[in-house]
């Protein structure tokens, strides 16, 4: 599973690069929680909270429908 959700971050990386930000993957759990660490201008961003979860979140939801929830930690 971990590899699937990296290959949907994959997807959504080059977006977030274009402003300066990243996103890396610190864990997938068993019970289908992603964790990530939002980094570079994602990490101070206003809109951050809404780019995990309208961008990072809904990607990864359509590639591995399994995963519940993605939170950034």
């Amino acid at each position: 599973m971990k590899e699937r959700v990296e290959s949907a971050l994959n997807k959504i990386r080059p977006s977030l690069q274009a402003d300066g930000g990243d996103v890396e993957l610190v864990e997938v759990t068993s019970d289908g929680i992603v964790k990530v660490k939002l980094t570079g201008a994602c990490a101070g961003c206003p809109m951050a909270q809404m780019t995990l979860k309208m961008g990072i979140e809904k990607v990864i939801k359509e590639e591995v429908p399994e995963i519940k929830e993605v939170v950034a930690v």
